[in-house]
C-alpha cells in the first residue's frame, strides 16, 4: 500500500517544482520538449498530480510564463525602491532589470525559451502587451517622455540581441551602452 495518503500535502511547494521542472526542459531542450509527460516524469511528480494543478499544457506555459513576469516586476520594483529620483525611475529599473538578465544564466535561458514563445502564442503575447500597457499607465507621469519610451524600445532591442545571442557587445561597451541609455531617462 503506498504511503502518498500520509504524506503531507505541499500543493505550492509542488506547483513551483512543476513550474521549475517545465523552466528547466523548456531553457534545455526548448519549448517543445515541455510536454505534460516529460514535466511529470522529470520531476516525479504524477500526471494526475500535474493535471491536478496545470489541467493542459498552455495552462502549465501560461503559468511559467505569469512566474517569469512576477519575477520580472519584483526586479523592477526592487530597483526602484533604490533610485531616488521619480523622473525615468521605473525605465531605468526596466532597462537594469533587462540587461541584468545576462548576468543570471538561469533567468536568461527561461526569458530565452518564452520570448521565442511570445512570437508564436498570441495569448502570450496578449499577456505581455497588458503587462505593458498597465505599466505605461501605472508610470504615465514619471516614464512617458519621447526619451523615456525611446530607451525602453532600445532595451527591448537589447533583451532580443541577447535572446538571438546576436551582438558580440563587450563588458565596456555594454556598460557604456546601459548608462547612456539609463542617462537619457532623466530628460
Amino acid at each position: 500500500m503506498s504511503n502518498a495518503h500520509h504524506r503531507k500535502k505541499q500543493p505550492a511547494l509542488v506547483r513551483q517544482q512543476l513550474l521549475d521542472v517545465a523552466a528547466r526542459l523548456a531553457a534545455s531542450e526548448g519549448m517543445a520538449a515541455v510536454t505534460l509527460d516529460a514535466v511529470s516524469a522529470a520531476s516525479s511528480v504524477s500526471k494526475g498530480g500535474l493535471l491536478h494543478h496545470f489541467p493542459t499544457k498552455n495552462a502549465l506555459l501560461d503559468a511559467l510564463f505569469e512566474s517569469l513576469l512576477e519575477k520580472f516586476d519584483a526586479d523592477i520594483e526592487e530597483l526602484m525602491r533604490g533610485d531616488p529620483l521619480p523622473q525615468g525611475r521605473f525605465t531605468r529599473a526596466y532597462v537594469k532589470a533587462v540587461s541584468g538578465l545576462k548576468d543570471r544564466p538561469d533567468d536568461s535561458r527561461n526569458w530565452t525559451q518564452v520570448t521565442i514563445a511570445l512570437l508564436a502564442e498570441p495569448r502570450l503575447r496578449l499577456r505581455w502587451r497588458q503587462w505593458v500597457q498597465a505599466r505605461a499607465e501605472e508610470y504615465v507621469g514619471t516614464d512617458s517622455s519621447l526619451d523615456a519610451q525611446i530607451v525602453r524600445f532600445a532595451a527591448d532591442g537589447l533583451w532580443f540581441a541577447d535572446t538571438l545571442e546576436s551582438h558580440d557587445i563587450d563588458g565596456a561597451l555594454r556598460r557604456d551602452l546601459i548608462g547612456r541609455l539609463v542617462e537619457l531617462t532623466g530628460k
